[in-house]
Order: C-alpha cells, then sequence, then structure tokens
C-alpha cells in the first residue's frame, strides 16, 4: 500500500467520488439498487508543470482542480440517482454556468458581506486590527449558521451520511484493513483531510492574514484587496490541511484542525451499510486504476 499518495474524495448525490494518482471514480445508487461507477482518468497541473507543485502555489491548484473536479462528479450524480436518460442530463455549459453562480454566491456570502458589517463597524471603532478582527468573526459565524441550517435538510442529511461513509472506507484503506462493510463500520467518520475542516482553516486563516496586513477602509478596497489575498489564504491552508493528514501530526497541528473535527460532527452522520457499500465501490476502482 502506497504511503505517499493520500486518497480521499467526497460525497455526492446517492454516492461517494474518489480520487487516485490516475483517476478518479464516482460511484452512485441508481433507484433501482444497483451502484453505477464511472472511472475517469485524471492529470494535475502539477504533474505537467512543476511550479503548481511548490508549496502555497500547490495548494491553490489543487484547490481549483478540486472544485472543477467535485462538481463534474456531482452534476453525474445527480443524473444517475435521478435515472435520468443521456438526453435529460446536464451539459457542460450548464456545469460552467452552475460553478460560477456558486463562487458568485461564496463572494457575496463570505466576502462582500463580512466586509459591509466591517466598513459599518468602523464608524465607531477606530482600531484596524479590532475591526478587521471583527470581520473574520463575523464571517466564522456566516460560515457556521450555514453549515447548521444546511445540516436539516433531509436531502442534505443522506449526502452526510455518504460523507461519513468516504471517511470511514479512507480510515479502512489507511489502517492497512481489507475493504469490507465490516471492517470500515468500525471507523470514524470524522477524519482530519475533511474539507469541512479545510474550509474552516480557510476561514482562520482569513482572519490571521486580513488583521495583521491589510489596511483599506473602503468598502471597494475591503473587497479587493481580500479577492486579490484569496489565493495566498487558500495556500496556506492546504499546507495546514496536508500536515494535519499526516500520521501523527505536531501538537500544533491537532489544535488548529480540532474544531475543524468538531464541526464535521455536523457535515458527517453514519452510514448505513448501503452507502459504505458504495464508497469502498469507489474507492477500490481507483486503487485499481493505480495497481494498489
Amino acid at each position: 500500500m502506497s504511503k505517499e499518495f493520500s486518497y480521499g474524495g467526497q460525497a455526492v448525490i446517492e454516492g461517494v467520488m474518489m480520487r487516485g494518482r490516475r483517476s478518479m471514480a464516482i460511484a452512485v445508487r441508481r433507484p433501482d439498487q444497483s451502484i453505477i461507477v464511472e472511472n475517469k482518468p485524471v492529470t494535475t497541473l502539477a504533474a505537467r508543470y512543476p511550479i503548481f507543485g511548490v508549496p502555497i502555489i500547490r495548494g491553490v491548484s489543487a484547490f481549483i482542480e478540486t472544485l472543477i473536479v467535485g462538481f463534474s462528479a456531482l452534476m453525474f450524480s445527480a443524473d444517475q440517482a435521478s435515472g435520468m436518460d443521456e438526453e435529460e442530463q446536464l451539459k457542460p455549459w450548464e456545469l460552467a454556468l452552475t460553478l460560477i453562480v456558486s463562487f458568485a454566491l461564496f463572494v457575496g456570502l463570505f466576502i462582500v458581506l463580512p466586509n459591509v458589517f466591517a466598513v459599518w463597524i468602523q464608524k465607531t471603532v477606530h482600531n484596524r486590527v479590532l475591526v478587521n478582527l471583527a470581520e473574520g468573526m463575523f464571517r466564522i459565524a456566516i460560515f457556521i449558521t450555514y453549515i447548521v441550517v444546511v445540516s436539516r435538510i433531509e436531502d442534505i442529511q443522506r449526502v452526510f451520511e455518504y460523507h461519513g461513509a468516504e471517511h470511514k472506507v479512507i480510515h479502512t484503506y489507511e489502517a492497512g484493513e481489507e475493504l469490507s462493510v465490516e471492517n470500515a463500520k468500525l471507523h470514524t467518520i470524522l477524519h482530519p483531510r475533511c474539507g469541512t475542516a479545510f474550509l474552516l482553516i480557510v476561514m482562520v486563516t482569513m482572519v490571521l492574514v486580513f488583521s495583521l496586513l491589510l489596511r483599506s477602509t473602503t468598502l471597494a478596497m475591503r473587497i479587493l484587496t481580500r479577492l486579490a489575498l484569496l489565493p495566498v489564504v487558500t495556500g496556506i491552508s492546504y499546507e495546514v490541511i496536508k500536515l494535519a493528514g499526516r500520521p501523527n501530526p505536531p501538537k500544533f497541528v491537532q489544535w488548529i484542525i480540532a474544531p475543524g473535527l468538531w464541526l464535521q460532527k455536523l457535515t458527517c452522520q453514519e452510514p448505513d451499510e448501503d452507502q459504505i457499500e458504495v464508497a469502498i465501490e469507489a474507492l477500490t476502482s481507483v486503487l485499481e486504476a493505480d495497481g494498489a
């Protein structure tokens, strides 16, 4: 078993996507209860251009690639889980539009709104660091509120159960155990390399970077400077999450990642055996493609 590559993925609609060295596999439970697995070859920017393997920069490229691959997997799962015919399935332009709208919502909710709040606060608080800290705390509050609200939606709860199945199966593989439902059931649904933990680290890194480095006071400049620094924030957060995913990470990294593990108790739920079976199918597919 390779120790150099970190296998992982994400939950999708009625299924799980897993990424390997050479491919990604999407396993989905169809309405007739059969499992369809689609395996696609993937190449990373870092594999083609060494500059994208440099620390910090690799985090930005990995994040963009993950978004694109993740949305593609999500659209495929939606088509398969609903039993749509090929003619009814989403087109590439619809996927692109979904990505653009999602990014716009992210900017509006986590960049624009906190800075509107900060500009309002700075009318009475004239300390730059305190204003930026208030902006960051407001952003984290929005993020946690969003997670809490979304976690109460019944259809999303199904996705969160598949999220738990993904983590259990990855834990089973990393423990060197046979990939079976019985073995996976014994593992925790929490994992330090989770996207939920990564997003929370991004939010905290934003607080630190923006509070200490930025002096902008107008709303337009606050928004522009934060957008400009997003790649830096993403790159730093990626390096932290990579450290957290190693065996026995440094103590300070464990402290940093702990809130992300707590938050996973909202975004991960205990899966049933059928959901674990789907996650195993996805991981098995990429392991076979890798010859692992």
